[in-house]
């Protein structure tokens, strides 16, 4: 969410964005919102006047009483009502206004930064660089829902009984297999600082529209019906939520966050056939991590964060790649964002496993997370999140990358305490 003031200074820099984004039909927004805020300030300035004028009069009124004058008291009292039901008026008017300039405001995108490369979608997302070496071997890699049966590791056929498509139950190996995973992850992020968080899985309206857009809430969020609550799709959501309405201190800054917990999402439209199985479902479980900084360390911060999944990747033997997100891919409040792609040796390329974002102030705007400078001046913060990892997807890269030519899928060393010390898991 923009700053009005940056808006109303530099429409054509807001316009010039929009089209970046291949959003031409909200370029009308842009004069739609000036004029209301015009019109809202103007409003504002006739109620700060008759504000003044009515503590005036109260004080006239005052005085005449005191010198016996009553007639020419009531006068001024029929002024001073006269007044208040303009200021009435005014007050109304300033509500709707404000509702209208809001409501537009948060539809505006978010300006993106200058290195972002242009492009309408993800087609257009640029390779940043490579992390190890992309092996086929020289055995066929089965599907990965047949990986994990092999194991008697997964049912779906249960899981669309008791809950519909989009679900699993993951069982055995496969299941302790996913636990590791996780517990790994955290311990791998809390060996780099970051504090380790569990939040609500729940959050009110007020949270979700402060952390992400209408449309990816219309596709991602699932209500609780008969309550003003919405389950998460992304723990990043109630961690960022965590700070609403606060103003914290920058000598506390960085908060660097590292949490845990499952996301569901509607996961709306048709998919392809590598999107069946465990890759594109409503529940899964995910560790991410989050940080609060200041504006001025965002650039770093983001950095660090997509470094942290590379990283944890590769302890784990998957090749991966990273990738620059094109101007059209980014969603609106993202200032800059770059997905961790791992290697399928199946299906011969990359694929999706994490996404690293800089929102720069628009969360906090939205969420009003300020904070106070050492000389007493508030500002807001910049916010950042990136994927630690969240299986069951990744498991599909994890299980592709080690499965060996016997069947059995060896166990990285890294993993292998969360495992019971096991080197390798085999089939039934």
């Amino acid at each position: 969410m923009l700053d009005i003031k940056f808006l109303r200074e530099n429409p054509d820099a807001v316009k010039e964005n929009i089209k970046k984004k291949f959003q031409d039909d909200k370029l009308p927004l842009v004069d739609e919102v000036i004029a209301l805020d015009k019109e809202r300030r103007e409003c504002q300035q006739e109620a700060d006047n008759l504000k003044a004028s009515r503590n005036t009069l109260s004080k006239q009124i005052g005085a005449l009483m005191k010198e016996g004058k009553k007639d020419e008291a009531e006068k001024v009292k029929a002024e001073v009502q006269a007044d208040a039901d303009r200021l009435s008026e005014l007050d109304k008017n300033l509500s709707e206004l404000e509702e209208k300039v809001n409501k537009i405001m948060m539809v505006i995108p978010q300006m993106i930064d200058p290195s972002v490369p242009i492009g309408e979608d993800d087609t257009h997302n640029v390779e940043i660089e490579k992390f190890g070496d992309p092996v086929v071997p020289d055995f066929e890699i089965p599907y990965h829902t047949e990986i994990m049966e092999s194991f008697d590791g997964i049912d779906l056929d249960a899981a669309g009984r008791v809950a519909g498509n989009g679900f699993y139950y993951l069982m055995g190996d496969i299941a302790r297999l996913h636990s590791a995973v996780i517990s790994y992850a955290r311990d791998f992020m809390i060996d780099r600082g970051f504090t380790y968080c569990v939040p609500p899985f729940m959050i009110r309206s007020n949270v979700v529209t402060g952390v992400m857009s209408f449309a990816e809430m219309d596709a991602m969020m699932y209500k609780i019906e008969g309550e003003d609550l919405y389950l998460i799709g992304t723990s990043e959501h109630s961690m960022i939520g965590k700070f609403i309405d606060q103003i914290v201190d920058e000598e506390k800054l960085p908060y660097t966050l590292t949490s845990y917990s499952p996301c569901f999402r509607k996961e709306k439209g048709s998919h392809g056939i590598e999107e069946r199985g465990v890759y594109r479902i409503h529940q899964f479980e995910k560790q991410e991590m989050i940080v609060v900084c200041k504006p001025e360390e965002s650039p770093m911060w983001f950095d660090k964060l997509w470094q942290n999944t590379v990283d944890l990747f590769r302890s784990l033997d998957i090749p991966v790649r990273t990738l620059e997100c094109c101007s059209g891919d980014l969603a609106d409040l993202k200032v800059k964002s770059l997905d961790v792609e791992a290697w399928s040796p199946r299906q011969k390329k990359y694929f999706e496993v994490g996404s690293c974002s800089n929102l720069g102030d628009a969360q906090a705007r939205r969420l009003k997370i300020r904070v106070k400078a050492k000389d007493g001046n508030k500002y807001l913060a910049h916010t950042l999140n990136n994927t630690v990892v969240a299986p069951p997807r990744m498991l599909i890269a994890f299980l592709e990358n080690n499965l060996q030519a016997d069947g059995s899928v060896r166990i990285p060393e890294v993993l292998r305490p969360y495992m019971g010390g096991k080197t390798e898991i085999r089939k039934k």
